[in-house]
């Protein structure tokens, strides 16, 4: 037996909260990655904001040693992923690195709908799955029906499945020896020349860019002069290590194993995700296919509260790109909120985890705009250009039409709640494409607006099922709509950070909405003020906030009071009307917020 066919790559691969890193901590534990007193919970969500969500956000790897019943010593290289749907390209990339995967589904709770879409991804790779049916601790706990729903809805023979609880660490042995008696080892050729897959990299302030690498033939060794084939570019690799999950430096990584090198390289530009490493004196002649780049689908403005602190916004954003490549930003003026930046984000909750981080760590009030997706604008001229603003949408007489984005919806629920689910759908212009049952659980797949779903869809599944509803999606294409850009005008100047596209049939219903929102947040001035909705030069909706009123009379009294009280109350309503031609609105940070949390159908 050769050392190759000791290793075991696999991933560990379920719903949100199923158990993912739980387990991860407990087989760190078994193998003594770490001692008892270093251990502590979700030991790999190295970020404060996973450990206080309790979600993973960055896939993380590392690389234990096993002894098996059968006395021989194993190497397992686990990659913890997360489980929320705005990180699947973190798992598609964490699954081409492994051969194998544990799918861990939560006993109480049955097959969620991120559970679809991530054991999906694994074997369109081929892998080979292990079930695990996690929280077996627990009352509700049911083994049988969990089982079968496994069968029914992914296809997997569970007659192997282990079961296993992440708190006690019960079953914990079973799925180690399991993964080494079903997963495969790698393939792959000692004495070949080496070819490396790039799988992840980011920024460490003190050791410049690290990158993660799987080794498929050949080694990787210190002081080696090595080429990144999509760029050409050499570099010598200073360190070479493990993480055990503390990084640890080696000498070389040999075929099949996962490892980080470290180059000095100091932009992260410079290592592309899914790059091919070659050895700079023995290039290959064809690179690895790689992975499709992760592009934004939901866009917003960043804008300081106190613009002073702009240069700190884009030093914090400059730093936050570092460590995620899937998140982008360029430069936007408002004529409302001053200089900003325009954001591109993978889904609400990346954007929500980015604007926290940057609150966070980088001490900045930040105010956001309303999260919009990307059109394609159709011209009369035959050109196509992409619109990621609302407000930089060309004059309605030069446009022939707008495409929107779609995406294909998978959900998950108990039947009892299915009607609710299905009107909701159809208010959101959804098209109902498959139902199918598994037990007493449906699986309904729509064709949906992203618009539709990027404000409150999730929200409101899960308040209207009490939380046992589960929602994944995947972005399948753009389709012509009937869409137009609702402006918000505030005492008659435009609001452009309140623009929006919206669907013709729902705009005069949301303008109205926005208008009388606004009104309860802006806070009254001197004078009166005018809150519209307008699609082109055309005012569909319109709410007045009313003046201050002075009482100017107080202190008359005696002969001639009328004409005087006269005198006075005109030279109030001249004041009035100077005021409000040269007024400045104060729009405050609550009034932009209050209109994000809108819901489009009331």
């Amino acid at each position: 037996m050769t050392v190759i066919d000791h290793i075991r790559n696999f991933a560990i691969i379920a719903h949100i909260d199923h158990g993912k890193s739980t387990i991860a901590d407990r087989i760190i534990h078994k193998c003594g990655g770490l001692t008892e007193r270093e251990m502590k919970e979700q030991v790999l969500d190295s970020m404060d904001i996973e450990r206080e969500r309790g979600i993973t956000i960055k896939a993380q790897t590392v690389k234990l040693n096993y002894r098996a019943r059968d006395g021989k010593d194993y190497i397992l290289n686990i990659i913890d992923t997360p489980g929320h749907v705005d990180f699947s390209y973190e798992v598609s990339r964490s699954l081409y690195a492994c051969e194998g995967s544990i799918l861990i589904v939560d006993s109480t709770q049955g097959v969620e709908a991120q559970t679809l879409a991530n054991v999906y991804q694994a074997l369109d790779i081929n892998h080979e799955i292990v079930p695990v049916l996690n929280k077996i601790d627990l009352p509700a706990s049911d083994i049988e029906k969990t089982k079968k729903q496994i069968e029914d809805v992914i296809g997997i023979d569970t007659s192997n499945s282990i079961k296993c609880s992440g708190k006690t660490g019960e079953g914990i042995e079973e799925i180690l020896e399991q993964i080494i008696k079903v997963l495969p080892s790698p393939k792959g050729v000692k004495d070949e020349i080496l070819k490396c897959l790039l799988v992840d990299s980011w920024y460490d302030s003190y050791l410049g860019v690290v990158i993660l690498v799987r080794v498929i033939d050949g080694k990787i060794t210190k002081n080696m002069k090595i080429k990144m084939m999509s760029t050409n570019q050499e570099y010598i690799i200073e360190k070479v290590g493990v993480f055990t999950p503390k990084p640890k430096n080696i000498e070389e990584l040999n075929t099949g194993e996962i490892g980080f090198i470290i180059t000095g390289i100091k932009k992260l530009s410079e290592t592309k995700v899914g790059d091919t490493i070659c050895e700079a004196s023995k290039p290959l002649k064809k690179a690895l296919p790689g992975f499709k780049p992760s592009k934004p689908v939901v866009f917003c403005g960043l804008f300081p509260v106190d613009s002073s602190e702009y240069q700190k916004l884009k030093d914090g954003l400059g730093k936050l790109q570092l460590n995620d490549a899937s998140f982008s930003y360029e430069p936007e003026t408002s004529s409302a909120l001053g200089l900003g930046f325009r954001c591109g984000f993978l889904g609400l909750l990346h954007l929500e985890i980015i604007t926290e981080r940057l609150e966070r760590e980088f001490d900045i009030n930040l105010l956001t705009t309303t999260p919009g997706v990307v059109y394609k604008v159709h011209l009369n001229s035959g050109e196509i250009t992409e619109l990621q603003n609302p407000s930089s949408l060309p004059d309605p007489t030069f446009v022939k039409f707008i495409e929107e984005p779609w995406i294909k919806a998978t959900i998950i629920t108990p039947d009892q709640y299915l009607g609710s689910i299905i009107k909701l759908c159809q208010d959101k212009r959804g098209i109902q494409t498959n139902l199918s049952y598994s037990g007493n659980r449906a699986v309904l797949n729509y064709e949906i607006p992203l618009n539709e779903v990027v404000f409150d869809f999730n929200d409101r599944l899960k308040s209207m099922t009490s939380g046992y509803a589960s929602f994944d999606y995947e972005i399948i294409g753009h389709k012509e709509g009937n869409l137009v850009k609702l402006s918000i005008l505030v005492n008659s100047e435009p609001v452009d950070a309140l623009a929006m596209m919206v669907h013709k049939d729902f705009a005069q219903s949301i303008g109205r909405e926005v208008c009388e929102k606004l009104k309860d947040l802006i806070p009254r001035h001197n004078f009166m003020i005018p809150v519209q909705a307008a699609i082109g030069g055309k005012i569909i909706a319109r709410e007045t906030i009313k003046g201050f009123k002075k009482d100017v009379l107080t202190k008359i009294h005696g002969g001639g009071a009328r004409d005087r009280k006269r005198k006075l109350l005109d030279k109030q309503k001249k004041g009035k009307v100077r005021s409000k031609q040269f007024g400045r609105v104060e729009i405050p940070q609550e009034a932009f917020i209050g209109v994000l949390k809108i819901s489009k159908d009331k």
